[in-house]
């Protein structure tokens, strides 16, 4: 009854609820208050006055349990939950608080039966970090209701008070990045390592990987050769090394996946997600670097070559027995893993710098521009702002002397893809409907600072943009 007692009514009068309604949409808030409020028009068409509608919210002091239970939920709403059901992210938050945000679902039922109320009931009785709350319309009217698993009879008459929905103000700052520091991206080598220690009763693997951080975790440097970062975005989005895309796949084990949105920066219901519209905005000249003749690997070795440097990869190949059980993991756990392949590839390059150029396929700036443009859901405003503390590179990981970001036009990537004879993958397609979040990528990719990326377009031939990439190296580090 702990984790109820915090959304009793004097809790929940306190905090902002948020639901992402559409990708293309603002986020919608709204407010809890004994005093009943007129509704403008996106509250009473998020609420209506036909079907049921609930949320679901879950809580507890045990990060680990919390993310295991919400990738849980999700995966079980999504194999009992009927078509009629609209299912989307939701989180409740107090304004400006950091580490405040408790994240969950909202869920909208249109179909005749009980099932997502059996369903919610179920998953509540199994587990009392789960807080389910229903709501009813009438008229321009909406309240809230807490449930309990003894159908309200363990609810004091002050926690049974009528809790009318209030319209709120759009928060300043998206409430998910008031969580993201050291939960969906790592800043301190002991955070991520915090995480895994917490995880070795459940997820044995957990001890092998500390095991293998813990020889490799010096990362400074005395001065020597320069190291080059060549960064790029994947054809698919489906790469596991960011625990970013576990939902593209449609290999038969993705439904086995715990988190269950087939595509949840769409904003749309995971169960019924179809393309967005198309956009009126013209699309920008250049987008992250889509890979469809391998040109980054080809770039890479290349480098390596010409420098007589070494070529590292992130993660590391000493991860690659690990992944697959890592990667099944919700974001919380599967990030810090791969957190601590960045602090492993450090290790690599402090020592492989003493004796040449090192050239790094991929490296922080992959991790943390993924993982914030996932995390924050909706529009590209709600990325945090520029110049946010999210955009710092950690203080205790090796920087390298110069990152450089691939692009490519979405029209030559598509000749390019052509000329191969081949056609899309059914990931490529989605990637591309998904402009949003290309660009929340991108965009996030650009405001990482100390040290900044600098774009190189990949439009040209492969020989010409490997000079342009020697003369840049040249330049930035006097090789």
């Amino acid at each position: 009854m702990q984790t109820r007692a915090m959304f009793r009514w004097g809790q929940l009068c306190s905090r902002v609820f948020a639901v992402e309604f559409n990708v293309r949409s603002k986020s919608l808030y709204f407010s809890l208050s004994s005093n009943p409020q007129v509704l403008p028009r996106g509250l009473q068409e998020l609420f209506g006055d036909s079907g049921k509608v609930f949320s679901v919210l879950v809580h507890s002091e045990n990060r680990i349990k919390k993310a295991q239970m919400l990738a849980n939920i999700k995966h079980k709403l999504s194999i009992t939950l009927s078509r009629d059901c609209d299912v989307f992210e939701a989180s409740s938050f107090l304004p400006d608080a950091k580490n405040s945000v408790v994240k969950g679902v909202f869920i909208r039922d249109k179909s005749a039966t009980c099932v997502s109320e059996d369903t919610l009931r179920t998953l509540q009785q199994e587990n009392d970090a789960i807080c389910v709350f229903s709501y009813k319309s009438e008229g321009q009217h909406c309240w809230q209701e807490l449930w309990t698993p003894a159908n309200h009879e363990e609810v004091s008459k002050l926690d049974r008070k009528c809790l009318y929905v209030n319209h709120s103000p759009e928060a300043e700052h998206h409430p998910t990045t008031l969580d993201i520091k050291n939960s969906d991206v790592f800043y301190s080598v002991n955070e991520a390592i915090n995480v895994l220690r917490e995880c070795v009763d459940i997820i044995p693997e957990s001890k092998e990987v500390l095991k293998l951080v813990d020889k490799q975790l010096e990362t400074r440097r005395s001065d020597g050769f320069p190291v080059i970062v060549i960064e790029g975005l994947d054809a698919t989005g489906a790469s596991s090394r960011f625990g970013t895309f576990p939902e593209v796949s449609h290999s038969p084990e993705s439904s086995a996946s715990p988190e269950f949105s087939a595509f949840p920066w769409l904003g749309c219901s995971p169960l019924k997600c179809s393309a967005p519209p198309q956009s009126s905005a013209s699309p920008p000249n250049l987008v992250p670097y889509q890979n469809p003749l391998k040109s980054k690997t080809t770039l890479t070795e290349a480098l390596k070559e010409s420098m007589n440097a070494t070529l590292l990869k992130s993660p590391p190949q000493r991860l690659a027995p690990f992944r697959q059980r890592f990667d099944s993991e919700p974001p919380l756990i599967r990030r810090a893993f791969y957190a601590l392949g960045n602090y492993i590839t450090a290790a690599h390059i402090a020592k492989e710098s003493l004796r040449a150029p090192v050239i790094v396929d991929r490296y922080w700036h992959s991790t943390a521009a993924y993982a914030i443009a996932t995390a924050v859901g909706g529009r590209m405003e709600n990325l945090p702002k520029p110049g946010s503390e999210l955009y710092q590179w950690p203080e205790d990981l090796l920087q390298p002397n110069l990152v450089l970001l691939l692009t490519l036009s979405p029209e030559e990537r598509v000749r390019r893809l052509r000329d191969r004879g081949q056609d899309k993958t059914t990931e490529e397609t989605e990637l591309e409907l998904n402009q949003i979040f290309r660009l929340k990528v991108e965009e996030a990719y650009k405001r990482i600072q100390n040290p900044r990326c600098m774009i190189v377009d990949a439009s040209p031939s492969p020989q010409q943009v490997l000079q342009q990439v020697q003369r840049l190296i040249r330049n930035k580090c006097h090789l």
